[in-house]
């Protein structure tokens, strides 16, 4: 068997909550590695996709508005940090069919966002034939727009992640499979990899996505993974699906779970998805596939809200991961009852737009700092009694 150096902090899983952990970890003076089956970015991993929304509409949430705003900051830093542009701050539309009503998802986001001084431009049937001509005419009554918000190139922002720990020094081991963690009196030590290789650490931080649980168990009770179907169509209009004419939208979200992004600028397709229950798949054991259904819907949801997409060709398809948890909210803590360990998961579909603050998040976890935040997210006694997702709890896209 052999052997590697210590650290003072193992990482394993190379996403957007591993990747940033280390980088932050680093940044506060420890030795890191980071451990991934690779290649990265991770092509199963729920990061590694053209695009992940960027948006501070949280319905009545003011903790993720903010912790939102504070994310939305730290994008357009990365962006000048990371010397290319993969936060595109391209704007977010969020329209509904009936007229915006108090309790629901649009209605709350829109007047917290006046109330915490941002300035989203309420549209009428009219304004949005006008501002946003792909929209079906008259099909959309109410909603807003907000210049704030965008969507970031995510597995690019990975692969740009993934080259700066190297440069920082971070060692960063793809191609290395955690089997099981190293434990001594329920104090974790470092990891074993299939390949026969061990890691130690003084502490080990699991942020492994939809895996976690086969590593952690005790998670188990608390997280489930959940598949959702994303497609990339080719318009035959590009014009009418780049911005300012087309935005990130989310269409009467909470009733129907659609979302979608405009022309991608490289790929040159546009990518929809929906939010819903999802199906509960196995990390390891099922298939990811869009099924017949999920085109169907599709195709009934293009025909009454973007006509010229009706017929569009879809180029490819995705059926994404999610790490849900029974309240929406993630799961950063250090574990009850064994130390030297630390979760990181949960992200329940929405934890990508988080990016740039989300290692400060786990890095005070593990270091046991108060963070205003973490209690939102501690080990909590909530578990799954209906065995799927309350659809109308809202938070989340890819």
């Amino acid at each position: 068997m052999l052997t590697e150096n210590a650290y003072d902090l193992l990482v394993v899983g190379a996403g957007v909550f591993g990747l940033t952990t280390a980088l932050e970890m680093k940044r506060r003076g420890y030795r890191v590695a980071v451990i991934d089956p690779g290649p990265l970015p991770h092509p199963l991993a729920a990061s590694t996709d053209i695009s992940k929304i960027v948006r501070m509409e949280y319905g009545s949430d003011e903790a993720y508005m903010e912790l939102a705003e504070q994310a939305y900051q730290g994008w357009l830093q990365w962006n000048e940090m990371l010397g290319e542009t993969l936060f595109h701050d391209v704007g977010v539309t969020m329209l509904t069919r009936a007229p915006m009503s108090p309790g629901e998802f649009e209605y709350e986001s829109y007047h917290l966002l006046r109330k915490r001084g941002h300035t989203p431009e309420r549209l009428t049937e009219d304004t949005i034939t006008h501002r946003f001509p792909a929209w079906k005419a008259r099909a959309f009554a109410d909603g807003f727009f907000h210049a704030q918000g965008g969507y970031a190139e995510s597995g690019r922002v990975i692969a740009a992640l993934a080259q700066l720990t190297q440069t920082q020094g971070i060692d960063l081991y793809p191609g290395q499979k955690v089997e099981a963690l190293l434990k001594e009196n329920q104090h974790v030590r470092g990891v074993r990899t299939y390949t026969g290789s061990t890691f130690h650490a003084e502490h080990v931080v699991v942020a492994s996505g939809a895996w976690s649980s086969l590593l952690v168990p005790d998670l188990t009770p608390f997280v489930k993974a959940t598949g959702h179907p994303v497609f990339h169509l080719k318009p035959t209009d590009p014009n009418l699906f780049t911005p300012p004419n087309f935005v990130v939208f989310t269409a009467d979200i909470g009733r129907t779970g659609w979302y979608g992004f405009p022309l991608h600028p490289r790929e040159g397709v546009i990518k929809i998805g929906n939010h819903g229950v999802g199906q509960v798949l196995h990390p390891e054991q099922d298939e990811r596939v869009v099924i017949s259904s999920d085109i169907e819907q599709l195709r009934m949801f293009l025909a009454a809200t973007f006509p010229a997409l009706q017929d569009a060709p879809i180029v490819s398809t995705r059926r994404c991961l999610y790490v849900d948890t029974p309240d929406g909210d993630f799961w950063i803590d250090r574990h009850p009852q064994c130390a030297g360990l630390t979760v990181a998961t949960g992200d329940s579909g929405h934890g990508f737009k988080f990016a740039p603050v989300l290692g400060g998040l786990i890095a005070d976890a593990v270091e046991g700092k108060p963070n205003r935040w973490l209690p939102k997210f501690h080990w909590r006694n909530v578990s799954w009694h209906t065995g799927k997702k309350e659809a109308s709890r809202y938070k989340g896209e890819r």
